[in-house]
């Protein structure tokens, strides 16, 4: 399955990616870096959405799990991701990228709410949306507010930029014969739980017929590498 022939992309990053080589919160050169890159796709004719995950700050599950309540860790997510949009934003406007930031949890003072004509507009004019706070509710990962957004914006694409250069049958981290896919069905990443991305945003581009294209966003240059077609990745879609 060759990479599809895209012209508005939903492009969504780890927020682990936000932190460069420290090993917590947002390394400004690194974000520096990646406006960079998401600067130099949108110079191809583009229409570009972003989402970013909050994990380098804040990860609700992780909190749950010390014994916070979820909905209030989740929350709390949420909030962290509102914070490397808006670094990102700064980025991005520093390299004469007009952007806006839309939120699901409403806080007027920073950002917009969440309007999908409005976020339209936008990207009818050149601007960059960057989709924060998930869907505005616990339980949901930002994954799958990606997967919304991207099915909601009517994207050809979900590009997920991640620490691996792909999918594959196993941990490539732990097991150094992991194997990698070239091209993968959606109902393989779901029976085998291949760790794409969370089920329910798995399911939600399957049943709205939106591609994955999971790559390393760490290289540098990847990111137009692989909307030319060129770039190491693994593309999820079609049936099994």
């Amino acid at each position: 399955m060759p990479m599809p022939e895209v012209k508005r992309v939903l492009l969504k990053l780890s927020g682990e990616v936000l932190m460069g080589d420290q090993q917590f919160g947002i390394d400004p050169a690194f974000v520096s870096e990646l406006a960079q890159e998401v600067k130099a796709a949108q110079e191809t004719g583009l229409e570009i959405c972003l989402v970013i995950g909050g994990g380098n700050i804040f990860r609700g599950m992780a909190g749950a799990a010390q014994g916070m309540d979820r909905a209030q860790a989740d929350y709390m997510g949420m909030l962290a991701t509102v914070m490397n949009a808006l670094a990102m934003q700064s980025a991005l406007e520093k390299l004469g990228v007009s952007t806006r930031v839309q939120s699901a949890i409403q806080m007027d003072q920073v950002c917009e709410p969440v309007i999908r004509r409005r976020a339209e507009r936008h990207l009818e004019k050149g601007r960059i949306v960057i989709f924060a706070a998930g869907v505005g509710a616990p339980y949901f990962t930002t994954d799958s507010g990606a997967a919304l957004r991207a099915a909601e914006m009517q994207c050809d694409a979900l590009l997920k930029g991640t620490s691996v250069d792909g999918v594959y049958d196993s941990d490539p981290k732990k097991n150094p014969d992991a194997k990698r896919f070239e091209t993968v069905s959606y109902d393989k990443v779901l029976a085998d739980n291949l760790k794409v991305m969370d089920a329910s945003a798995v399911a939600l581009c399957r049943d709205n017929q939106i591609p994955i294209v999971v790559f390393s966003i760490r290289e540098k240059g990847n990111l137009a590498r692989v909307l030319a077609g060129e770039g190491v990745q693994t593309i999820v879609g079609g049936n099994a």
